[in-house]
């Protein structure tokens, strides 16, 4: 199978695209794959690193501004969106891809966009429980539509949308307790807290940890706390001498080896970390970030809070609920089992098997 996908922007967007790409080659069913992004995005960083052939396109979103500057930007973008319909014709014309994927990013509205038009079999896969604007625009045109939360189904045409989970969810289901703790001198054998705001942190998040320092020093469980890189030294500077089972790293680069290893997951609320934590079973405290599209982070945790697996703290209530919340949770463990047991439900261990059947399944309608 010949697998262009596309994809860009965020690690939202990447990791799931890296993810399917990952399972195909373990599978033997991968030919040859090739990743269309951008110069400028962080897909241009990662997937390179990944080992997967990276192309480019030159695209830019839409300005919100109602004015002079917003109107001009928009021109600009309508512009640089028909010239990189034009260079992604070009890449699928030299690449011939049996089907192509779109998780996600402008770049992927005219990657996905030209391959539907040149009759390619097209998946868009949607991780949020909120549709992104360039899934919206691409639901008309593409074969088939992949989602991971059936709060999102409705914005889609039913006849083409399948329920798959998160890709990515399939990489850690299964993981079991490995000790790791131990990189970072907590005991591998004490019930776990993990803080983390994501790579560059949440500074609202960081605050509300600082303030519950008191508390977690006298508690009987242990605190693993990423502060985000550039808020690590501010962080160690404020807190001065740690209590013994705290531990403060700037970022985990091998989340997946550390999460099963932790009793209670305090995060932000983005697709790949809920994927993560349900097919794991994790109970979780989160807090979703206000500054993303449609609000579409509180809407992912609402969907885990409603089923009990997760207590959702925005971020104006972090200062009155975050140490009596994280302390109580870590304090009954009854409560505990069965937030996780209810995470474990709203988890899709087989999520990338399920996506690549509707690659099959896209490739068999335009009878590739």
């Amino acid at each position: 199978m010949r697998v262009l996908v596309s994809g860009g922007g965020t690690g939202g967007h990447i990791y799931p695209a890296l993810a399917l790409l990952d399972r195909l080659q373990e599978t033997g069913e991968l030919d040859a794959a090739l990743y269309v992004g951008t110069e400028r995005g962080l897909e241009s960083r990662i997937v390179p690193k990944h080992g997967v052939d990276f192309a480019t396109v030159k695209i830019q979103g839409f300005s919100r501004k109602l004015n002079f500057k917003g109107l001009s930007t928009n021109i600009q973008t309508v512009r640089m969106f028909l010239a990189s319909v034009t260079r992604a014709k070009k890449i699928l014309a030299d690449f011939k891809p049996d089907v192509v994927v779109g998780t996600g990013g402008y770049v992927s509205g005219a990657t996905l966009y030209a391959a539907s038009r040149m009759h390619i079999p097209t998946v868009i896969h949607e991780s949020n429980s909120v549709a992104g604007v360039t899934n919206k625009f691409l639901a008309r045109f593409v074969t088939k539509i992949a989602i991971s939360f059936t709060d999102v189904a409705t914005a889609f045409p039913a006849s083409k949308t399948v329920l798959t989970g998160n890709p990515r969810a399939q990489q850690v289901a299964g993981l079991k307790p490995n000790q790791q703790l131990a990189e970072f001198e907590l005991d591998p054998k004490k019930r776990t807290v993990l803080i983390f705001g994501g790579s560059r942190g949440a500074p609202m998040l960081n605050k509300a940890a600082i303030a519950g320092m008191s508390t977690f020093a006298d508690a009987s469980y242990q605190v693993l706390f990423a502060t985000g890189t550039t808020h690590y030294d501010n962080v160690l500077q404020q807190l001065g001498t740690l209590p013994a089972n705290v531990a403060i790293v700037p970022y985990i680069d091998h989340m997946e080896k550390v999460l099963p290893d932790v009793a209670l997951l305090v995060s932000r609320s983005g697709a790949t970390t809920l994927s993560e934590m349900t097919a794991l079973g994790l109970p979780a405290v989160l807090v979703p970030s206000p500054n993303v599209t449609h609000n579409h982070q509180f809407h992912n945790a609402e969907s885990l809070a409603k089923v009990g697996a997760a207590v959702v703290i925005e971020e104006p209530q972090l200062a009155d609920r975050f140490t009596n919340t994280v302390d109580d949770l870590m304090s009954d463990a009854g409560k505990l089992n069965e937030m996780a047991a209810a995470s474990k439900k709203m988890g899709v261990p087989d999520a990338t098997d399920r996506l690549i059947q509707v690659l099959r399944d896209a490739m068999g309608a335009l009878g590739k």
